[in-house]
């Protein structure tokens, strides 16, 4: 999953990213609104975590801007201010979400979690499932069958990306944009090494394949 933080207190972002990526997600970041606004139109995020003081274009603009032009991501308001007038007037920007500062890093990571079971249409509130594959979103938890799995962190932000997409086509670029927060090479074979990783503990003597490779496509995820 690919999260925008548009955050320009050095601490805070420093903070808010560094937490996001240890939970295995991928995160881009800005210092100001105009930068902010510029990914959010341009890159496709999950969630986007946006500060309402900001230098040259302030949070509540910079959501307004993205709702007139169409732009569906989920917002998370984060702002000082605690009254509940500042976080009306943040929801009815378009915004989806208002964390007043400060706030505990585990609050923060819930609720993206919820946002994005939201955006999802998930039926289980903790759970992502295709089939005998089962991922628990807070325990972090991955089983088939039963059978528990292990997944480094890398491991368990690309299955959860594949599962929440089960029965559509990625390509290796859409798994770089959503896992990872940057580009590589494109010679690279970093999203092979790692599909297979996750491929041989998921689909290993647990029964029938579930990660297959699309020739000149990418990879989808479905039900046994």
């Amino acid at each position: 999953m690919r999260i925008l933080v548009v955050e320009d207190d050095k601490k805070i972002a420093s903070f808010i990213a560094g937490g996001l990526r240890q939970a295995g997600f991928a995160v881009d970041q800005a210092a100001e609104g105009e930068e902010g606004l510029h990914l959010a139109l341009a890159e496709p995020y999950d969630v986007a975590v946006v500060d309402v003081m900001l230098p040259k274009l302030d949070g509540l603009e910079l959501v307004q801007r993205l709702r007139r032009d169409r732009v569906r991501t989920p917002v998370i308001i984060l702002s000082a201010r605690r009254s509940i007038d500042d976080r009306i007037k943040g929801l009815h920007t378009g915004a989806d979400d208002y964390l007043t500062k400060p706030f505990a890093f585990s609050e923060l990571l819930a609720r993206i979690h919820a946002l994005l079971r939201r955006a999802a249409g998930a039926a289980e509130p903790t759970r992502v499932v295709v089939g005998d594959l089962t991922m628990d979103l807070l325990t972090r938890q991955v089983t088939r069958a039963g059978t528990r799995i292990d997944l480094q962190v890398r491991e368990f932000a690309l299955l959860e990306y594949l599962m929440r997409n089960a029965g559509r086509p990625v390509s290796r670029t859409m798994i770089l944009q959503h896992v990872w927060n940057y580009t590589f090479d494109p010679q690279t074979n970093v999203v092979e090494v790692l599909v297979s990783r996750v491929r041989s503990k998921v689909d290993a003597d647990l029964g029938a394949p579930m990660i297959h490779t699309i020739r000149g496509v990418g990879y989808v995820l479905r039900s046994a």
